[in-house]
């Protein structure tokens, strides 16, 4: 039995190792939208829309539509659609839209069989935008003024015509920072976002808060009428884009692009229940790997110090220290508090519990209740792309 938790140890020793190598690599290599600046405010750009659904969010839409429409660059509109709201949502986007004219809202008073809302309202946003160039977006995200002079820029740079934004998170609780400092590392092993870029590699990526892509490419993979029924639609549409060839990169924003994703604990756990399993595919056997490697990986070195010694001890050192050093990293480069990479084992058990949560009220339910709206799960399995 000791050689046994020797050699699984040693296993996870060496899978960290080689981990904090790709990972340095691979951060390293994504550029910042800092080192590219727009030649001129007052060249004229390519028109380029800026695509969001909102519902219900009259709490969070005010200050971050305040900076969609304060932006430096000389030709876009913002094209944000009401999704059934049953706020203020749709009072404050007109009253938005008498004052400045980059705004154009539209209202969705019912959805339509066989799509999610999301999906349904930003195809409804891209059928009514212009721009050559198009960001889709959410309605809690704060943008710099000079973001899309930037993010234009550095795709013109790079030869890209679809390009992911990684944003900066704002977080004020423990338990927000606890789980978001988890999220960041688990996220880079996860995607390996620098590889969205190299087409002979299966990486790919696509933020919710910023993914802008030229019109001609998003027509070409088939717009959100692809992404109709699929619950994690902003990593998808990444997928579809390196699926149909489109070229794709990944960016850092930092301060120029900002979400606070959840307010606390609690809301963060129900708010991506939704979204976890469906992350998989909505595969139970994909749900259970994922929380074994994460328990193995992250929390099982951790548990073993106190009684491993020998050979052991030392791989179990070396597997505890390695992804501390890799978290502390990834928090450096995404901006999040360094002290936070200590409480990795802890973020990954509760992202372990997060995901077999999601995974049991997905079956229980036989499916997701998103915004007060059933959807069966074998229609989602169905729409999965």
């Amino acid at each position: 039995m000791h050689l046994f938790w020797t050699g699984l140890l040693a296993s996870t020793a060496v899978f960290w190792m080689i981990e904090v190598v790709v990972l340095a690599r691979g951060i390293r290599s994504i550029p910042s939208i800092a080192e590219a600046a727009f030649a001129s405010l007052d060249a004229k750009g390519p028109a380029i829309s800026v695509l969001f659904a909102a519902r219900d969010e009259a709490e969070k839409l005010p200050d971050a539509l305040a900076t969609m429409l304060t932006l430096d660059y000389p030709d876009y509109e913002v094209i944000a659609v009401d999704d059934r709201s049953r706020d203020r949502t749709h009072t404050i986007l007109k009253q938005a839209a008498r004052e400045n004219p980059h705004l154009k809202p539209i209202r969705v008073g019912s959805l339509p069989g066989g799509w999610l809302g999301k999906p349904h309202a930003l195809q409804q946003a891209y059928e009514h935008s212009s721009g050559e160039w198009l960001v889709f977006t959410d309605a809690d995200v704060h943008f710099a003024p000079d973001v899309l002079g930037r993010a234009l820029t550095l795709a013109n740079q790079r030869n890209w015509d679809h390009l992911t934004l990684l944003c900066g998170a704002k977080m004020f609780t423990f338990g927000e920072k606890l789980i978001m400092t988890f999220f960041g590392i688990a996220f880079m092993i996860g995607t390996r976002p620098w590889e969205a870029s190299n087409r002979r590699a299966s990486g790919y990526s696509g933020v919710g808060a910023f993914q802008m892509i030229r019109r001609t490419a998003y027509e070409q993979l088939g717009t959100h009428r692809r992404l109709a029924m699929e619950v994690v639609d902003d990593m998808k549409l990444g997928k579809l884009a390196k699926e149909a060839g489109v070229r794709s990169g990944v960016a850092r924003a930092g301060a120029a692009v900002t979400v606070h994703w959840h307010a606390g604990l609690g809301d963060t756990i129900r708010g991506t229940e939704k979204n976890f399993f469906a992350a998989t595919g909505f595969k139970l056997w994909r749900a259970v790997a994922q929380i074994g490697a994460i328990l193995l990986l992250c929390v099982m070195p951790v548990g073993a110090l106190p009684w491993a010694h020998g050979w052991a001890r030392v791989f179990a050192l070396i597997a505890t220290a390695l992804p501390l050093l890799a978290t502390a990293g990834v928090s450096y480069e995404l901006d999040s508090p360094l002290c936070y990479s200590l409480t990795y084992p802890l973020g990954a058990f509760l992202f372990a519990w997060m995901l077999a949560r999601s995974t049991i009220a997905t079956l229980w339910r036989r499916g997701i209740l998103w915004r007060g709206r059933f959807y069966p799960i074998e229609e989602l399995k169905r729409g999965v792309v």
